[in-house]
């Protein structure tokens, strides 16, 4: 089959193996990144489409008149025009559970360093404070034990789950939101008193209407002073100025930040400004570990398989 992958550099820098794709589609042509300029063109005679996060709008995937499928090396379908797909007759494939062992401990890295203030501490030692005065460099900052403080977890999937798992291990206490717009659920609590009583949140709920900032300026002052805001999930979940002033008035005791609204940060974000204190900002790489991006493009093959053989396998549309 007539195969293209339009931005095989997002998910791989030569370290995968690509063979269980090529095994299943013969050859594949394969683009590091390919601009919106070039969409058209590189797709118009393709059969199978892979890509990471190129944007295929409606115009493109009407030119496409031989496209049969779109696999996905992601779990979010917002870059695809999904009505137009399904009017097209366009099947279109996502990977779920591929990354969850890396988000998890992303999310845990950023937890702890902030807990810690590993940043700063490793300040006090670069810059002399501690050779200079050792009481004062000990004792600089404030370090929780994490036993018996409470991990409120907004998105109960695997990702929140996983995250979870190991705050129980810490010793915490666990709660979770109530699903935005879904009826009360006895074995979960509003999103309130969840933002109260927490003393780290974590975010790992998909972004859509129901979620689009649902942690925002009233959210943020409903929170801790000393508690910790955790976002691997979304960009658009939290509202960047709301967070950035929280920050710094000291409204809020930290946060650790993967995504950010727009992606690359092309016009600037608030949270990009250094001056923020006690925060930590990456660039959407909570998913890269390496053994999580050849999970994807086993999965994207076996969903490519699937799919030939007449399966829903990853289905979206």
């Amino acid at each position: 089959m007539r195969t293209i992958f339009l931005d095989y550099d997002g998910v791989s820098n030569g370290d995968l193996d690509p063979s269980p794709i090529t095994r299943i589609t013969g050859e594949v042509r394969f683009y590091a990144q390919t601009a919106d300029s070039q969409i058209a063109e590189r797709i118009a005679d393709a059969e199978v489409v892979l890509t990471n996060n190129v944007k295929l709008a409606r115009e493109c995937l009407e030119a496409a008149r031989a496209l049969k499928l779109i696999a996905l090396a992601a779990t979010g379908t917002d870059n695809v025009d999904l009505v137009a797909a399904r009017a097209l007759g366009i099947a279109v494939c996502n990977v779920r559970g591929y990354c969850t062992a890396s988000v998890v401990q992303h999310a845990w890295a950023m937890i702890l360093c902030l807990n810690q203030h590993l940043g700063a501490y490793a300040r006090l030692v670069a810059d002399g404070t501690w050779a200079k005065n050792a009481e004062y460099a000990v004792l600089a900052y404030p370090i929780r034990e994490l036993a018996g403080q409470t991990l409120g977890i907004i998105g109960w999937g695997a990702l929140g789950r996983g995250v979870a798992k190991l705050g129980e291990a810490f010793g915490m206490r666990v709660i979770i939101a109530d699903r935005p717009g879904a009826a009360p659920d006895p074995k979960r609590v509003p999103l309130e008193e969840l933002l109260r009583t927490a003393d780290i949140v974590s975010l790992h709920c998909p972004l859509t209407e129901a979620t689009r900032g649902i942690i925002g300026a009233h959210e943020l002052d409903l929170m801790k002073p000393d508690a910790l805001l955790i976002n691997t999930a979304r960009g658009a979940l939290v509202d960047g100025r709301a967070l950035a002033a929280a920050l710094a008035t000291r409204r809020l005791g930290g946060a650790g930040i993967d995504v950010l609204a727009q992606e690359p940060p092309i016009d600037g974000d608030p949270l990009l400004d250094p001056a923020i204190p006690n925060l930590i900002v990456t660039p959407h790489i909570a998913w890269a570990a390496r053994g999580a991006r050849q999970r994807c493009l086993d999965e994207m093959a076996a969903n490519i398989e699937d799919f030939l053989r007449g399966g829903r396998r990853g289905r979206v549309v």
